[in-house]
């Protein structure tokens, strides 16, 4: 293995599950045979300290508050773990570090918006959804269940920020770009499974992609899985992949391995099976097939409810 290699792991919504991906985690090592260097969370992470914290989130459902181990010293997370926000999250908690922090030993919130150098890799990331209603309206503190809702979605100039970066190997969004879903319907790519809503997703974070160029995009936010690579005007291709809540690790992980800058290899789920390599092309064929909820699975929703 190349000294400069690095093993990147992504996941989906956590929704408060951290005991079982890091036992994904645990069980992608295993596999690749070698230590996960770096994992990013696409949003929705719910790093709420105690249960009924959920009732300062948005979301009327309740997920486990199992981050409170972590952050009271009783458990540690075993590889560093980078999230975004997404529109259900602790915005009570996160709204004093909009530049990011460490909420737990090796659990670090990037902030709202911005640009990090994390390793080798250049990653640009954008917390939060569009709401079309609030995204010129100053974000205010949030006290209550309404404030906590319009803390979840992004505002002009932190999306005017992640635009100016340049060379950004990854982007991690929380909610998909607009029209990833038409194009694979107009490649005619026949997936084994349904296409999702061909108007899922929004178009600010499509402009991003289009604006920013960036090597990969990291998505999560309708818990689907979803692979499509975007090029425009013969600019770098953007390789993006959507992430399934974290109900079953063959979709809601996915694995990149780097030489340097460059991604050689990538996979879903904990196999350890790369679907894809560099040079070859990227989307719905590098998907898993799909199967019927086995032991351990959580019903699926959209997350779209704030």
């Amino acid at each position: 293995m190349p000294q400069d290699s690095l093993l990147v792991a992504a996941l989906g919504d956590i929704h408060g599950r951290f005991h079982r991906v890091e036992a994904w985690l645990d069980a992608l090592e295993a596999a690749r045979g070698r230590r996960v260097d770096l994992v990013l969370a696409v949003g929705d992470v719910e790093a709420f300290r105690r249960a009924d914290d959920h009732r300062r989130k948005a979301a009327k459902r309740a997920m486990p508050a199992e981050f409170a181990e972590y952050a009271d010293g009783v458990r540690r997370v075993k590889r560093p773990l980078y999230f975004i926000g997404g529109n259900n999250e602790d915005f009570e908690a996160l709204h004093d570090l909009p530049q990011g922090g460490e909420l737990a030993p090796d659990v670090h919130y990037l902030g709202r918006a911005g640009l990090r150098t994390l390793g080798p890799l250049r990653v640009a990331y954008l917390s939060g959804i569009h709401a079309p209603r609030f995204i010129d309206q100053p974000l205010k503190r949030p006290t209550s269940l309404d404030t906590a809702k319009q803390a979840g979605y992004f505002r002009t100039p932190e999306v005017e920020q992640v635009a100016s970066a340049r060379d950004v190997d990854l982007l991690l969004v929380h909610e998909w770009p607009r029209g990833i879903v038409q194009k694979a319907r107009d490649e005619r790519l026949a997936p084994a499974r349904p296409l999702p809503s061909p108007w899922i997703g929004n178009p600010v974070t499509r402009k991003l992609v289009d604006t920013v160029h960036p090597k990969w995009v990291l998505c999560g936010h309708s818990h689907k899985p979803f692979a499509v690579a975007l090029e425009t005007h013969g600019r770098t291709t953007s390789r993006v992949a959507c992430l399934d809540q974290a109900a079953r690790p063959d979709t809601a992980v996915f694995w990149l391995e780097f030489e340097g800058r460059e991604a050689q290899r990538a996979g879903w789920g904990v196999s350890g099976v790369a679907t894809w390599q560099a040079g070859q092309r990227w989307g719905m064929h590098t998907l898993p097939p799909t199967e019927p909820d086995g032991p351990g699975s959580v019903p699926a929703d959209n997350g779209a409810t704030a």
